[in-house]
């Protein structure tokens, strides 16, 4: 395990990995779900919204993914590869496709501890949160291939949310929050410690002693904001998402609710059942 990547050989990953490739030059990664078969899930942009977000953390297919049940008519490797339902960013595409041309492949890492984790130099490669198990990340993944993850949104649902999810099956509580993406976390947390660490300047006569200070501050900003020390988020079936999101979206509307609390069924690999808003 690198202090920046974890690369792996194809023959390497299993079915329910968590993988990822980078793009232009180290400048961002693009996650997915490796299901088997050399197919991956994985969270796109709709290439067809209009945006002012910049284009981070996702990446065009090579094949022509459609925007309908319809699937790519440009790559011959697997018979459905480009598969995405509807107004939906979640696609079903080859290894190759998604990984690009010369695209190299790595796989992101569950149950780090706390010291491998803070010597990470980038997000989005590890995280202190355990997986579930192959059979449940596969479950979710498929499900959300046919039903969707929501709309995009860079900072707070992107690609690397959407694996994470489909691993650990956690999602933020607070819909105006960062999301669980550790790449979100290192492009807010490295400004914030660079501020954070201005007043030190006066008490700091060597640029050294401040350079560690600053990496120290963007290290802790990142572990706080990791899924499996953050406080804010919570266990949901995949087959209860949309729920989930409806009923954040209602209370974001209005400032009286009408949620009633009902208890929720979770998955095999969950923790013991308990309660948690939902909507009528």
């Amino acid at each position: 395990m690198g202090l920046l990547t974890h690369k792996v050989e194809r023959s390497e990953i299993a079915s329910g990995d968590h993988i990822y490739t980078w793009r232009t030059v180290f400048a961002y990664s693009h996650h997915g779900i490796y299901v088997g078969g050399s197919k991956v899930v994985h969270f796109m942009r709709d290439q067809n919204v209009v945006s002012g977000d910049p284009i981070l953390f996702s990446a065009p297919l090579n094949c022509s993914s459609a925007s309908s049940t319809n699937v790519s008519s440009t790559c011959t490797n697997i018979p459905d590869c480009g598969f995405q339902q509807k107004e939906s960013g979640v696609v079903l595409s080859c290894l190759d496709c998604f990984l690009g041309e010369e695209g190299l492949l790595y796989r992101f890492d569950y149950g780090a501890s706390p010291s491998v984790f803070l010597t990470k130099l980038r997000g989005g490669t590890c995280t202190t949160a355990q997986s579930d198990p192959p059979e449940a990340v596969i479950h979710r993944a498929m499900y959300l291939l046919q039903n969707g993850f929501g709309s995009y949104d860079v900072l707070k649902n992107n690609c690397e949310d959407f694996a994470l999810y489909c691993k650990t099956g956690l999602l933020v509580l607070d819909q105006g929050a960062l999301g669980r993406s550790g790449q979100a976390a290192s492009v807010i947390g490295a400004p914030l410690a660079a501020i954070a660490s201005s007043p030190l300047k006066l008490f700091m006569t060597s640029p050294a002693g401040l350079v560690v200070a600053t990496a120290g501050m963007y290290c802790l900003t990142r572990y706080a904001t990791d899924i499996g020390v953050r406080t804010d988020v919570t266990r949901v079936k995949v087959e209860e998402l949309t729920s989930f999101h409806n009923c954040k979206s209602s209370k974001k509307r209005k400032n009286e609710n009408h949620c009633d609390t009902r208890e929720v069924t979770l998955n095999q690999t969950d923790t013991p059942a308990k309660k948690r808003r939902r909507c009528d």
